[in-house]
């Protein structure tokens, strides 16, 4: 029986919808194709006229992901600059819904075991974001990119570590000092007026 390309869209977009979710939340590795596939509303058989693998699957939700960060991002630069987005992110709403959040905060030691076609993509897309934030540093920063990746550094690392402990209360100041942290990468960024 065949369905029309309208149907076969929509069925492979849920797929990704749920499994990029579960891959935040649960992780790669503890995501199974039959669970994804039972929350998509599918059988096991239609995972294959969608993807060749789990991998497959795995690279084009991780693009996907890091995506609609790159739009949130844009996003909230132009809403209210970068401390905004910084605010943003390490937000107890963010800490608390991983299965939304940041794919590289939640995934980043099984991409770092990914295939290498994997990697290179996460590597390209992580460059997009770096790139956004580097572009909206301070103009006289002496290394835009390199404090980038300080700041995303810090960023993820908080948002891990927030998640990671028991309780609230320190989780809460794991956040404030990532993102008073982040903050210092930026004034320390700055060139030193000639004098």
């Amino acid at each position: 029986m065949r369905y029309e390309k309208g149907r076969k869209d929509a069925s492979r977009g849920r797929i990704m919808e749920v499994a990029t979710e579960r891959f935040r939340s649960d992780g790669i590795a503890a995501s199974g194709l039959a669970s994804i596939m039972s929350d998509a509303g599918l059988t096991n058989g239609a995972f294959y006229p969608h993807f060749p693998s789990k991998t497959a699957l795995v690279r084009e939700c991780v693009a996907a992901a890091l995506e609609g960060q790159s739009g949130q991002i844009a996003e909230a630069l132009a809403s209210g600059g970068l401390e905004k987005a910084m605010d943003a992110y390490l937000s107890p709403e963010h800490r608390d819904n991983p299965g939304t959040g940041c794919a590289s905060a939640a995934l980043l030691p099984e991409i770092a075991r990914q295939q290498s076609e994997t990697r290179q993509l996460y590597t390209e897309r992580l460059m997009i974001l770096v790139r956004q934030v580097s572009a909206a540093l301070p103009p006289d920063t002496s290394d835009p990119e390199g404090v980038a990746f300080g700041i995303f550094a810090t960023l993820i690392g908080a948002l891990q570590l927030a998640r990671a402990v028991e309780g609230p209360d320190l989780s809460d100041r794991i956040l404030a000092a990532g993102a008073d942290a982040a903050r210092s990468l930026i004034q320390q960024g700055r060139r030193a007026p000639a004098g």
